[in-house]
């Protein structure tokens, strides 16, 4: 049988243009096109196009084509009946096939030329299905990630052959695929963008006559082919290693594997000796980078684990889970030669959930989304191993989809695909394992769970941070603006559509009086939500903070007594609230019952669905109430913190309800009840020297914990510059951020990766809008916290971009990890004191100002010190990096506390004026280069 496609011509086309909305006169400055026959590039085209207007700073920055290149080019004019020539009778694709074949089209209509008809496909789309689990679906990245070579980026020709090359990829890829996905793939394909389709079913159709068998590493259940699970599980064999006493037998453990570092060794000799002591609880050990931390704890715990006891170790991100999971253990493993096995701890819902997943292809026609989502997913399900839906790589997984198809943790006992349940199988092996890693809030959430096992050790990773995850993981709110919609689209659903449930049973009389029932009941439950907005408006003036956002919202801090006094009337209110809200809620499930026991329902699914869908938020809200509820009745009001949140001001009824736990003290104890031999590890644990701060921040005091400071295993100085500018004006000055645009434009020629650290986002987004356009950034990919989308993307792209910029604050003082790109720079706007505007810093502070403690001394300076170490270590994580840290607060020099700072940099600092800069920074690496050698 002859090559799929081998008789078929493909245009891959790429326009570069002055912008993207065609009737605002914009216009081709750049057609690039390669033509591919019998599967290989055969020719390529390029033309400069003259569009007779100026081309844009930020399209000349992109693109590199300015308007000197094409002020001498022939017009579209010209080039239309070549364009024409070219693309006659080819299948035209592009990589977003929906900006570049319209705009072809309305460029050749404008010139009194006949739009296109070919047939048109998207790389985009194709790619998503083809690679699911790729980061990244931009052309320069795809190109990348798949290892295309193209000279130059965002040149249209250039991009034309890289997009040639990708297609070529993604036929094999297809081709590969298991007939009955590729069938499923081909039902579901309609739906993609024009003529997308016509490239799968044509591969299915033509591999479907060849009756090709499933290979032998996959299992088909129904129509969904899986990568074959093995479903027996080995418990850990018995080990007569024991512990290498001896700093000797470590180094020869240690030999072809890892050098000997003796700070490394004193820091596995003193953990042994607290891990073997019988009457020793908790360790706290500030360990800086480069130490090898989590190797030092690994070795030591891992000898104690052939007594039927399990190493549980929490972290605070999902990058840092993967590294230990895919590195450290299995590096300590071929050290020790132990038999171990270590597993990762999530929650069901990271996995899917196939049942629900099979059902959702049956659910009638998606959104485009949702559509090329459940083809991503078709195709992973033939490689995946685990079923872990983190493995796609998305930024959100927000999508409706994942309501239906992520696991919810039951025993699929019964089911078609029970024995390759994702979910089951992953307990079953983390009940086998020796280690499991987790994180802080799936810890905090679930510490009681059966699955660490009996007396179990646990190891907090990155301790500075646990009790704040804790908080989070305890904060909640009850939405009552999204509550009255949902109830008002009930009785949408109910009474008033076309389609709803009185039109299409008018005729019921039983059903009929179950409806008449239902919708005064639904109209006092919206009433009696009215009154606890009013309730709790009405507090306003009891607020120790207000702040109006960006968005016009009105956000509002309280301490539980200043929100819900002793005479208050809302406990009342909410337990009215509850009980009408079950009423309605167990009506509602009476009417679907009815409908599901008594009519032929065939033709209604899609209504009943999405009256379940409703049921189950009155669920969710019901839930909440009843937390609500409890925090309200019990003694420890004043432990939380609540906020309300007005969406318009002026109105009472837009008002919604927050709360957070300020002291989660008797949580955190509860919680290390659990466990045996505690150890609190992280590169930042001491304040002015001691662990004074943190031993109460984790409510450690009782524990008597034991304490030590290790040693870096290398010398700082060949690592780490500190430059810190001294002729700045004050930091909250308008003149500042003048300069401060200035440095970050002018500054930085000679670096690939640079973290601008800030304390604002307001001030993120102005200093975003100054320098997006800035000549000299151009090849930078420059990305805002709260405009470049979600952090973990902003991180994302930062690690795949050759050259990018982040403007963050908050997390990326220290919560993003950046593990596989390496930062050049470090710029620190701004010495990193919480901003009280925030609703749980004014609280949190409150609590402190009550019980006569000095805030500054007992908070912020203790929390700013931590989090300026931990943006200095975004820089060195290990012996082979080197970078530049910046700091261009005047305050290091002008406050008292400045010497606090830099008493805990562990370089010298070096002053340097504003004029200096640049060349520090241009000449680090030679300068560098000279003193290493």
């Amino acid at each position: 049988m002859a090559q799929i496609f081998a008789q078929d011509t493909f245009a891959v086309v790429d326009l570069e243009t002055t912008g993207t909305q065609r009737e605002n006169d914009n216009h081709i400055i750049q057609f690039g096109c390669a033509i591919i026959k019998n599967r290989k590039v055969v020719k390529t085209y390029s033309f400069m196009i003259n569009p007779h207007r100026e081309i844009p700073l930020s399209v000349q920055n992109l693109t590199g084509i300015h308007d000197e290149d094409v002020k001498n080019a022939k017009d579209f004019d010209y080039f239309a009946p070549k364009i024409t020539a070219i693309l006659k009778d080819a299948v035209f694709v592009a990589h977003n096939v929906d900006f570049d074949f319209p705009f072809l089209n309305y460029e050749l209509v404008q010139h009194g030329y006949e739009a296109l008809t070919n047939r048109a496909i998207d790389t985009v789309e194709l790619a998503k299905i083809a690679f699911p689990t790729l980061p990244s679906y931009k052309l320069s990245d795809l190109t990348s990630q798949l290892a295309i070579k193209h000279l130059n980026p965002h040149k249209a020709d250039s991009d034309a052959y890289g997009t040639a090359i990708l297609l070529l990829k993604i036929f094999e890829r297809l081709e590969q695929l298991p007939q009955a996905t590729l069938n499923t793939l081909s039902s579901l394909a309609q739906g993609l963008v024009r003529d997308t389709s016509w490239v799968i079913t044509t591969i299915a159709n033509n591999l479907r006559q060849k009756k090709r068998p499933l290979a032998k590493n996959y299992m088909q259940v129904r129509n969904i082919v899986l990568q074959k699970q093995n479903n027996q599980v080995d418990s850990s064999s018995d080990n007569n290693h024991h512990f290498p006493e001896e700093d000797e037998a470590k180094k020869q453990l240690f030999k072809r594997h890892l050098n000997y570092r003796k700070a490394q060794v004193a820091l596995i000799n003193h953990l042994h000796q607290f891990i073997t002591a019988p009457n020793q609880r908790a360790m706290l050990v500030e360990a800086p980078n480069g130490t090898g931390k989590t190797l030092s704890y690994l070795f030591s715990y891992a000898y104690q684990l052939y007594s039927s006891r399990k190493l549980v170790i929490a972290t605070p991100t999902k990058v840092l889970q993967e590294q230990i999971l895919q590195h450290e253990i299995p590096q300590v493993l071929k050290i020790t030669q132990l038999d171990l096995k270590a597993e990762v701890v999530k929650s069901s819902s990271h996995y899917i959930d196939l049942d629900g997943f099979v059902q959702s292809l049956f659910n009638g026609t998606p959104n485009k989304p949702t559509l090329v989502l459940q083809m991503q997913i078709l195709v992973w399900l033939t490689e995946t191993k685990t079923g872990d839906l983190d493995e796609l790589q998305l930024t959100s997984y927000k999508a409706p989809l994942f309501v239906q198809i992520s696991h919810p943790g039951d025993a699929r006992v019964g089911s078609k695909f029970a024995e390759a349940d994702f979910w089951n199988l992953a307990r079953a092996r983390q009940e086998a394992a020796d280690i499991l890693v987790t994180n802080h809030a799936y810890l905090a959430n679930h510490y009681m769970d059966t699955i660490w096992g009996q007396n179990p050790y646990l190891v907090i990773d990155e301790a500075h941070r646990f009790t704040d995850n804790v908080i989070t993981s305890r904060n909640d709110s009850l939405q009552f603006e999204a509550l009255w919609g949902t109830l008002s689209h009930l009785r949408n659903l109910l009474y008033y559509a076309d389609d709803g449930v009185q039109v299409q049973f008018s005729e019921n009389v039983d059903l009929n009086f179950l409806l008449k029932k239902l919708n005064p009941e639904i109209l006092e439950l919206i009433n009696q939500i009215n009154n606890l907005q009013k309730i709790l408006y009405n507090q306003r003036q009891n607020s120790i903070n207000q702040t109006i956002l960006a968005n016009g919202n009105l956000e509002l801090s309280f301490q539980g007594k200043g929100l819900f006094p002793k005479n208050s009337s809302f406990l009342e209110g909410l337990n009215k609230f509850v009980k009408q809200l079950e009423q309605v809620r167990d009506e509602t499930n009476q009417i679907l019952f009815y409908l599901y026991q008594n009519e032929d329902i065939s033709g209604f699914q899609e209504l009943l669905n999405e009256i379940t869908d409703q049921i189950d938020r009155l669920d969710y809200y019901s839930e909440k109430s009843y937390q609500l509820t409890d925090l309200i009745s019990s003694d420890s009001l004043d432990q939380e913190g609540f906020i309300l949140m007005i969406t318009s001001p002026e109105d009472p009824l837009s008002t919604n309800l927050h709360w957070l736990m300020l002291d989660v003290s008797d949580e955190l104890t509860q919680i290390y009840s659990r466990f045996d031999h505690l150890l609190f590890v992280s590169a930042t644990m001491t304040t002015n020297g001691n662990f004074k701060y943190i031993i109460n921040r984790l409510a450690l005091t009782d524990l008597h914990p034991e304490t030590y400071i290790g040693k870096s295993t290398f010398n700082f100085k060949k690592h780490l510059e500190v430059l810190a500018v001294k002729d700045l004006p004050g930091p909250n000055s308008e003149e500042y951020d003048q300069v401060l645009q200035k440095i970050i434009s002018q500054n930085l020629e000679h670096k690939d990766h640079v973290l601008v650290l800030m304390t604002n986002l307001e001030k993120i987004r102005e200093l975003f809008t100054a320098i997006i356009n800035e000549p000299a950034l151009k090849d930078f990919e420059i990305l805002a916290q709260g405009l470049s989308g979600s952090n973990n993307r902003i991180a994302k792209r930062f690690s795949i971009a050759k050259r990018a910029i982040i403007l963050g604050a908050d997390s990326f003082w220290e919560g993003i990890d950046f593990h596989n790109c390496k930062i050049n720079v470090v710029i620190a706007t701004k010495l990193p004191f919480e901003s009280p505007d925030q609703p749980e810093v004014r609280l949190r502070q409150k609590s402190l100002e009550d019980q006569k403690l000095n805030v500054f001394q007992n908070d912020s300076l203790p929390r700013a010190l931590i989090r300026f170490r931990q943006g200095m270590g975004r820089l060195i994580r290990g012996e082979k990096d080197h970078g530049q840290f910046v700091i261009l607060d005047s305050r290091l020099w002008t406050k008292d506390y400045g010497k606090v700072f830099l008493d805990v940099i562990p370089v010298k600092v070096e002053q340097v004026k504003q004029k200096e800069l640049k060349r520090k920074l241009d000449n680090y690496d030679q300068r560098r280069h000279k003193t290493n050698h």
